[in-house]
């Protein structure tokens, strides 16, 4: 399909639909925005003598409700001047323009009836051809697109953004009975290369992929509260970012985005999905019903498994729930000894093996969570997705994951997942034990700087698509190695060009980082044609090694310090004046060091999400 979308419009303004709209401006793309026409006047309207038939009564909702997406925080718009792309209007005066779009994306309330009743008003003005799809999070798609043409029903589909559009990842796209694959490929790449998205694929099942897991999850750890006597506190520190999982973990994670809707769709997969084998799992836990009941919400109603309050002092303090007696009480440290034993190993997928191996309540902890997800991701296969590597993405890329179920297991190793699963008296499915069988011991390989995985249809291994388009540092930092010392690995790129990745702990800029840089500026203006500075970890880098330049201060190693900042000052210049272009690619945070570096490149790439300043400017 040769189509280029230069203008969308979205249908409903909610929290989702603006930010959908605020994204899509972001990438350069005029958005129209519709909602429906307010049905009385409100204060204020009336003070001014404003009838409903005046146009700023009419366009209200809309106009409030961009507003205050705009007014959000973290923001979900790269520049306030990018809202300029966005033009407002409502669903009885501007339906009609819907025919000038691209692609129309319905964000309105989840109820099928009303859904439906869109759609009917949106055929009438659409033009054959445009792209139509669905942001719901959980109702069939092969009901909304009923009683449709038959070009409508060709070019329709969900299409199920995770809020925060702009910062989650996870882009869901879910066929409908007469889907063309061509709509299916375009909106797979659109979301990848345009919308800087992981686009999933999945089957119209409830929930689709990453709620059906991720709430999964999250309900698992709610009865295993219960089980384990574990305190909310304890949970959150098991399951934050020593496993590469959010700071705000569990419980924090359910206050921020409210408790209702956490409710909503266990409560959905719980009624729609009988056949499933861990379907009570879905019933809610005695507390979570009487926190629903009470309102105890989270964020949104002020107190939830946390909740603030002002102290007679006046200071602010941060209270726990305590799930046993239901009051609120201060919060307790949690520590485990198992967590020490990790505190030595940066790589998040190596602390797998060490922690399902503790001795303490956090060893049994992670013993009996990894043991039920394993399970319940082998049964979702072909329920939900075909391949193993969708379920993955979807958790990486909508959970914040570092790491998805399967991978994880291969940290911990195949025969040991199995028996975290006959631990808890689960099974895993049949093609599990036939893969074990065929003599294949792990759910990814990698194989000439590309990743493999079983599929389960095959029994075979089978290359992941879609990743020759990119460069994955991960697959090839083995076999195209020129250099390496603790600091950095220089890697071949291939057509003449070198690369060096940072590799110290949040790519700080030490002695070992600087010498490498030098290494590769002396590698690449012998023999290549081009150096570029970029890794794949979370962030670019936050600036200097500050615990090296401390330690020489104490010690009053004068100029060994100012020889180590004439070095990385001499290096810099290096980067500028280099004989060969020298490119600087940088993402997440880029502090300090890593900003500097970046100024003193021929050619910034930067992505969309980067953080560039030096500390010194505030």
């Amino acid at each position: 399909m040769n189509k280029h979308i230069k203008k969308v419009a979205v249908i409903g303004s909610g929290i989702m639909g603006s930010g959908i709209a605020c994204h899509f401006a972001n990438i350069g793309v005029e958005v129209l925005l519709l909602d429906i026409v307010p049905r009385e006047l409100n204060e204020k309207e009336k003070a001014k003598g404003l009838s409903l038939s005046d146009g700023p009564v009419r366009n209200r909702l809309v106009n409030d409700s961009l507003t205050a997406a705009l007014k959000s925080k973290p923001s979900p718009i790269y520049h306030a001047s990018f809202a300029n792309r966005i033009t407002t209007g409502n669903l009885e005066d501007d339906i009609a323009k819907v025919a000038n779009v691209d692609w129309i994306i319905e964000v309105v309330v989840e109820r099928l009836d009303i859904k439906k009743q869109v759609f009917e008003n949106l055929e009438k003005h659409r033009t054959p051809g445009t792209l139509i799809t669905s942001n719901t999070s959980g109702i069939p798609i092969k009901f909304m697109s009923e009683g449709r043409s038959e070009d409508f029903q060709q070019h329709f589909c969900g299409t199920h953004f995770f809020n925060p559009a702009r910062y989650l990842k996870l882009f869901e796209i879910i066929p409908g009975p007469k889907t063309t694959p061509e709509v299916l490929d375009f909106l797979n790449s659109y979301g990848e290369k345009f919308l800087g998205k992981t686009s999933v694929i999945a089957k119209d099942t409830p929930a689709f992929i990453g709620n059906r897991i991720g709430i999964f999850s999250i309900m698992s750890l709610f009865h295993a509260v219960n089980d384990l006597g574990m305190t909310v506190e304890e949970v959150d520190k098991l399951t934050g970012p020593v496993i590469g999982r959010p700071k705000s973990a569990t419980f924090r994670t359910v206050d921020v985005v409210g408790l209702d809707t956490l409710v909503h769709v266990a409560n959905g997969i719980y009624e729609n999905c009988t056949e499933d084998e861990r379907h009570g799992l879905f019933q809610l836990p005695g507390f979570i019903a009487t926190m629903a009941e009470n309102k105890w919400l989270g964020s949104k109603s002020g107190q939830g498994f946390y909740k603030k309050v002002k102290k007679e002092n006046g200071a602010s303090e941060i209270l726990t729930l305590d799930l046993g007696t239901m009051d609120y009480r201060s919060k307790k440290s949690a520590k485990f000894a198992t967590l020490e034993l990790t505190k030595t190993v940066d790589k998040v997928i190596d602390r797998f093996k060490i922690l399902v191996g503790g001795k303490d309540k956090a060893g049994e902890f992670y013993r009996k969570s990894f043991g039920v997800l394993f399970a319940y991701v082998t049964h979702r296969i072909p329920e939900i997705s075909d391949e193993l590597y969708k379920i993955d993405d979807a958790m990486k890329a909508g959970f914040g994951w570092e790491h998805g179920p399967f991978q994880i297991w291969d940290a911990i190793g195949l025969e040991e997942g199995l028996k975290l699963i006959a631990a808890e008296k689960q099974t895993a499915a049949q093609w599990v034990n036939d893969m074990k069988d065929a003599g294949i011991s792990s759910f990814y390989s990698v194989k000439d700087g590309a990743t493999y995985f079983y599929d389960v249809q095959k029994k075979s291994m089978t290359k992941v698509p879609g990743q020759d388009a990119f460069i994955i540092l991960d697959n090839i930092r083995k076999s195209k190695e020129v250099f390496k010392n603790s600091g950095v690995v220089i890697e071949d790129l291939g057509d003449g060009i070198l690369n060096v990745e940072f590799q110290s702990k949040m790519n700080t800029l030490g002695g070992d980082v600087v010498a490498g840089l030098n290494k590769g500026l002396d590698l690449a203006e012998k023999d290549f044609q081009g150096l570029v500075v970029g890794n794949q970890a979370a962030n670019f880098s936050v600036g200097a090694n500050i615990g090296m330049i401390f330690m020489m201060a104490v010690e009053q190693e004068y100029d060994e310090l100012n020889m180590a900042i004439k070095m990385f000052q001499d290096t810099m210049m290096r980067m500028r004046y280099s004989a060969i272009p020298t490119i600087s690619a940088p993402h997440g945070m880029c502090l300090g060091g890593g900003c500097e570096l970046s100024l003193h490149a021929d050619k910034v790439v930067a992505a969309a999400e980067s953080y560039i300043g030096l500390v010194e400017f505030g």
